[in-house]
């Protein structure tokens, strides 16, 4: 009976809004296809999601969904999925078996192996996925991990133009020319050079007019990608040339995982269109993507857009032209960083005379007060630049300026942390000195522009700093970026704008810059990118060499001795006793910074000036420092500089309890530099640093003394582990082009090529031996087994300088690590 009243009552009439329901309720119920490709979202994802819980990865095993990136040999033969937080592939492990202490023949298994890393798409032979990257570095350097991605890959719009034969003016294997109608735009995924020839088209913020200049553009997946749109053409089109360029920068890929799969893969349906006619191998350094869906490494690529304020408030500030004092503030994540550098593109793009015949021949002045995430320097550093041309790529690819045609920096200062709340004063102090340095720079360039951009350090005494430099900076311009207040630090901001009779924007936040990588991690690659990077006479790019920095020659500097060429050695924080400078230096990134007079060592210049001799004698005794050290500077010196018992380091410490900074009006930093041993017999110093020799001779010859500065940075785990990294790189493409060799085939007789087996036994063998001393060092610790136990073991082992390597992430407990 209940049965026939369920099928009575389902066979009733119903009204249109519940059939249409059910019928939604239906199709919700039907799986989606593997390979089908979601819907765009109606919203721009946020920059950064929260971490999934081990319940939410618990979860999504048990409901049989596999996460990308996850997929590897092994689990193909599992009954289930791996769960959502396994990182690295099992074909990138490090082999810790017996196999991996005697050579091994190339048999089926070695080629079958090394056939399934080359594979691995274009990106190089050790790319991983971004989930892989997480593990490495995110779980094993104590870094956060990306944001995690969702299960499936939307497919997203990036160009409108769609290439064909009349849109094509010339293509070859090197480089691509083409037509973008009006209001249409390209987006292209690597990196390029780009020669706008016709029209005028619009990159990042800037407008760029037919001219003889090249621009070089780097688009990683790491950020949102840069969109080439015209804005005015020729009969309705705008004609420019994407060209390939080689700038070692995708070779980084060797000595981090963070560098890996962020460049273009495989040849997409727009490049096989632009390449016929070329060899079947053909791969330009970019590619054309029409949606996310054409990356054959499957990433989560977005365009970039602003939003229509953004773009508006832009060229109002622009039309202030040499009158522009823009001040950019907000809270984190908010897009300060983004839209301060579409700001500047702006400003200095390259237009020609306009109407009212204004032409900005003197640069723009461009003061990053954000020690944390700068734009044009390392990580630790507030400095003033003036720029000339406008830079197209995330702050990773030009880390620092050293006297290039596109720009310098005038003036830096290390304040030795990623946030100014370590010691505000010394920021402010820092801060007045480079507006002093930009009042210098108008004396020569009266039409130039400046743009500050403030940290997101905007909450107590942040927000104090913030009003100070409102009511103080002399500016045109306040640009708040958040329209959600709160209404704590916007109306205090207000206040101050309107004491100071300067108008404040409050503009819409916009996380739209679409990152891979969390904070910490783009300041390990900008950082890492910083001391791999060269400038070769001559040439306009920079250029990055792949080589770890252990196996780089350093520079060797006496720090005592008639040749002595470092005046000192500071600590900034508490102060720490002599006996553990050592300790605290080896290792470790210290400011290089120049010491234009004696009054930079604050605390101690007046009271020096008023100190009898008997009174500079006695406190010399209680130092304990030798007046006879033939490098000795005076009482000054003396009285500030202790030498440590053993090592003999000049250990140079001014304050109570904790250390008084150099004075911003007296120094300068030149840079950053690695401290890589203290040779104690030699009483040497070996520094790797970028800085170049001329800079530093420069100093010396104006009589400026250096300091190292030791901050509160990083921990550079990156460097630590480049070698590591490197050895499997070289295995991996010894391997590659075995299988290579292997199946080259003899064109005579038709055989294929054959391998000494002795040979590669032998090279096999040192290869690996190569991988098993990278890995049995005391500063990192390759974990073989992945459970629990051992990895309580690990942690109660690790110390200050030990950096744990994951080696066998297949194992089920991944998830909770």
């Amino acid at each position: 009976m209940k049965r026939k009243a369920e099928k009575q009552q389902a066979a009733g009439p119903v009204s249109a809004f519940a059939a249409r329901k059910a019928r939604q309720q239906q199709a919700q119920i039907v799986t989606t296809p593997k390979n089908e490709v979601q819907a765009e979202p109606a919203a721009e994802p946020p920059s950064k999601r929260p971490r999934r819980s081990l319940e939410a990865n618990e979860s999504q095993e048990t409901n049989g969904a596999e996460p990308r990136g996850s997929r590897t040999r092994a689990s193909k033969k599992q009954d289930g999925p791996l769960p959502a937080a396994t990182a690295i592939s099992q074909r990138r492990s490090v082999k810790t078996s017996a196999s991996d202490s005697k050579p091994q023949r190339l048999d089926a298994q070695d080629i079958s192996e090394a056939k399934e890393e080359q594979q691995v798409p274009n990106d190089g032979p050790d790319e991983m996925t971004e989930d892989e990257v997480a593990s490495v570095v995110g779980d094993a350097d104590g870094y956060e991990s990306p944001a995690d991605t969702p299960a499936e890959l939307q497919n997203f719009p990036l160009s409108k133009t769609r290439l064909n034969k009349s849109s094509i003016v010339y293509g070859d294997e090197d480089s691509l020319c083409v037509r973008i109608k009006d209001k249409m735009n390209l987006a292209a995924l690597g990196q390029y050079d780009l020669w706008v020839k016709r029209g005028v088209v619009s990159l990042m913020g800037a407008k760029l007019h037919p001219s003889s200049r090249v621009y070089r553009v780097y688009a990683p997946s790491t950020h949102s990608l840069p969109i080439i749109k015209c804005v005015a053409g020729v009969e309705g089109e705008a004609e420019v040339e994407l060209k390939s360029c080689k700038s070692g920068l995708s070779r980084l890929r060797d000595v981090s995982p963070l560098y890996q799969r962020i460049w273009n893969g495989d040849n997409t349906a727009a490049d096989k269109v632009t390449l016929k006619g070329a060899a079947p191998n053909s791969r330009r350094s970019f590619s054309v993507l029409y949606t996310s869906s054409d990356d054959s490494l499957k990433r989560h690529l977005r365009p970039l857009h602003l939003d229509k304020k953004w773009s508006a408030s832009m060229r109002s500030l622009s039309q202030r032209q040499g009158r522009l004092r823009v001040l950019v503030c907000g809270p984190k994540a908010s897009g300060k960083s983004t839209f301060s550098r579409y700001l500047l593109n702006h400003v200095l793009s390259p237009a020609p005379e306009t109407k009212n015949g204004y032409i900005n021949t003197d640069g723009v002045a461009f003061l990053d007060l954000d020690p944390g995430q700068p734009e044009f320097a390392p990580m630790g550093q507030v400095y003033l630049a003036h720029l000339r041309s406008p830079f197209f790529g995330p702050p990773f690819t030009h880390p620092s300026l050293d006297e290039t045609r596109d720009g310098r920096v005038l003036r830096a200062h290390h304040i030795g942390a990623t946030s100014p709340k370590e010691d505000p004063d010394h920021y402010a102090l820092a801060t007045m000195d480079l507006m002093d340095q930009y009042q210098t720079l108008l004396t020569q360039y009266p039409q130039c522009p400046l743009i500050v951009n403030y940290p997101g350090w905007i909450f107590g005494q942040g927000l104090e700093v913030a009003t100070w430099l409102v009511k103080c900076l002399g500016l045109s311009d306040v640009v708040y970026m958040s329209e959600k207040g709160p209404m704590e630090v916007v109306e205090p901001l207000s206040y101050a704008a309107r004491e100071a009779q300067v108008p404040m924007t409050i503009l819409p936040s916009q996380p739209t810059d679409f990152v891979s990588r969390s904070s910490a991690q783009l300041r390990s690659m900008q950082i890492q990118s910083y001391f791999h990077l060269s400038r070769p006479a001559g040439l306009g790019n920079p250029l990055w060499h792949e080589a770890p920095l252990s196996r780089t020659r350093p520079i060797a500097v006496d720090y005592a001795g008639p040749t002595q060429g470092i005046l000192g050695i500071m600590v900034m924080g508490s102060q720490i006793s002599p006996s553990m400078l050592r300790e605290v230096l080896e290792g470790a990134i210290v400011g290089v910074v120049a010491v234009e007079s004696r009054h930079a060592i604050m605390g101690t210049s007046t009271a020096t000036g008023n100190r009898t001799d008997e009174e500079g004698a006695d406190m010399e005794n209680d130092m304990d420092v030798d007046s006879d050290e033939p490098n000795s500077q005076g009482p000054f010196v003396n009285d500030t500089i202790v030498r440590t018992p053993q090592e003999d380091l000049p250990y140079l410490f001014v304050g109570s309890g904790s250390c008084t900074p150099l004075d911003p009006k007296a120094s300068n930093c030149l840079g950053l530099a690695l401290v890589r041993s203290v040779d104690v017999s030699s009483r040497k110093l070996e520094l790797s640093t970028p800085i170049s020799s001329s800079r530093l001779s420069d100093a010396i010859e104006q009589g400026h003394d250096l300091v190292l500065v030791r901050g509160q940075l990083d921990g550079p785990n990156w460097a630590i582990s480049e070698e590591y990294h490197a050895a499997r790189a070289a295995e991996r493409r010894y391997q590659q082009s075995a299988v290579r060799l292997h199946k080259d085939a003899d064109s005579a007789s038709g055989q294929k090529h054959q391998i000494d087996p002795a040979k590669h036994k032998q090279t096999l063998a040192l290869l690996r031996a190569r991988i098993r001393r990278a890995s049995n060092v005391p500063w990192m610790t390759v974990v073989e087994d992945n459970s629990r136990r051992q990895r309580e073991a690990a942690a109660r082992e690790k110390s200050l300088w030990k950096l744990k390597k994951k080696a066998y992430p297949g194992s089920e407990s991944e998830g909770d690590w």
